[in-house]
């Protein structure tokens, strides 16, 4: 195969610190040198066709994400948003702008997104929920060491169906002298779990369900054995708020609850034999539907990857309370989804039931063209766990349609694109993008009539 001319430094260099990986055992995995990498990363040397055919091999890596350029023109599309009068000044020719798309397509790509939007004054400043959703993003919510860790926990506990929560229980008295003790209601008011280190208790509401009362005590044990994995963590996340800090301490330490209860390869290979059937998944792990949908959103081990699922989470209320976009390379806050024709709107009308739906709605560059991403979901209402969250909940589980073909709730839906739900677009009766109009019968008015027929 002959060698390209490709630079593809940044997009090589933003893969490996996602893996997290060094230099060193990326090049090992390539089966170059570390300083030949280092040159490809710093676009000194060209990226060449044996070199990228083994990156997509190891890394499951998309090389259309090489062409990331194209969603903002490419090079004219940047030159002719640099042309502006306000940086007439500054004398920027078009060998400047390609060694910008060279050296720094996302920062260009960031610019671009400010330029379209309306220019500088209105940044804000991001809130702790943005600061802490970006840096979750950044690692595709997949924390490779601390995961193993508690697979390789799971293993030495001997983890299964039936004894969860004993042999969680046992390990807390045996090596952190906590006894775990259920209380009643009344003297937890307003709480579901409390640490209490004066009476060496992790006390628990009875209120709480077993698959709740087994995730609280696979928290605290996650907690306690990777404390250091978790500081870590945190400090590399860089977050400017000690609010912003703790809700990352709280999303990882929730996080470990789901790798300890549903270790990794045991989990994935239950996934793959099954369909990812979130019922079957849920009776052999113990574990109720929201664990089970947001392990999905983690499986991004290198070499041994699940589907790219989304999760969200959306109130009675039509809020969203939560999202974690995974691999999925879903975009908050899913704009364009936003509309009562999508079917975790109707879910609190018949709770506790699977309900998946087939959609389109346009994401950031894609809802200015209109041209949407093609998602299957899946939803279900679940119960909040005890006294502080007991509301009512949907539980939205999204994937692009060209992954799902093999999953057992996909089984009856057409996953043509033109069979999908649009959302996000005008009604074909009304015009009216919020438009109530029941899904079924609007898509059939926004479907072309067939020629020749009445």
């Amino acid at each position: 195969m002959a060698d390209t001319n490709l630079l593809a430094g940044p997009a090589l260099r933003r893969l490996r610190k996602r893996e997290s990986l060094t230099q060193a055992a990326m090049a090992g995995m390539l089966g170059i040198s570390p300083s030949y990498l280092n040159l490809i990363e710093r676009n000194q040397r060209p990226l060449s066709a044996r070199v990228l055919v083994q990156v997509i091999e190891r890394f499951d890596f998309d090389p259309r994400s090489l062409r990331e350029d194209e969603a903002i023109g490419g090079l004219d599309g940047m030159a002719r948003r640099l042309a502006d009068k306000r940086f007439a000044d500054l004398g920027i020719d078009r060998e400047e702008v390609q060694e910008l798309l060279a050296a720094a397509p996302q920062v260009a790509a960031a610019f671009a997104r400010l330029y379209d939007t309306g220019g500088g004054e209105r940044i804000m400043v991001e809130d702790s929920a943005t600061a802490v959703r970006r840096a979750i993003e950044r690692w595709q919510n997949h924390f490779a060491d601390l995961d193993h860790a508690a697979e390789d926990l799971a293993d030495e506990l001997r983890l299964s169906r039936g004894e969860i929560a004993a042999a969680l229980s046992e390990r807390l008295r045996e090596k952190h002298q906590l006894q775990v003790r259920i209380l009643p209601a009344e003297v937890m008011p307003g709480q579901v779990h409390r640490l209490d280190l004066h009476a060496r208790q992790l006390q628990l509401s009875e209120m709480l369900p077993g698959a709740a009362r087994r995730f609280q005590i696979a928290r605290q044990v996650g907690m306690l054995e990777m404390r250091e994995g978790i500081e870590q963590l945190v400090a590399g996340a860089g977050l400017a708020s000690g609010e912003a800090r703790d809700a990352l301490r709280e999303h990882i330490a929730d996080y470990l609850a789901g790798a300890l209860l549903l270790p990794y390869r045991r989990f994935l290979r239950a996934c793959e034999a099954t369909g990812y059937d979130l019922a079957v998944l849920q009776r052999r792990f113990a574990v109720s539907f929201d664990q089970v949908a947001a392990r999905l959103t983690t499986l991004g081990r290198v070499g041994e990857r699940g589907l790219p699922f989304f999760m969200a989470v959306i109130d009675r209320a039509g809020r969203m309370t939560q999202f974690t976009s995974g691999g999925s390379g879903a975009l908050y806050p899913l704009d364009g989804a936003r509309a009562p024709a999508w079917v975790p709107y109707a879910a609190f009308e018949r709770p506790g039931t699977v309900l998946t739906q087939a959609v389109t709605f346009g994401e950031g560059e894609s809802a200015a063209t209109g041209s949407g991403r093609h998602w299957f979901t899946i939803t279900r209402t679940v119960d909040g766990d005890g006294v502080m969250c007991a509301g009512r909940r949907a539980v939205v589980l999204g994937i692009e349609a060209r992954f799902a073909g093999d999953l057992a709730h996909a089984r009856g839906v057409s996953l043509d694109r033109l069979d999908a739900v649009p959302l996000g677009v005008p009604c074909g009766r009304c015009g009216k993008t919020d438009c109530l109009t029941p899904a079924p019968a609007r898509l059939a008015s926004t479907l072309p009539r067939p020629r020749g027929g009445s």
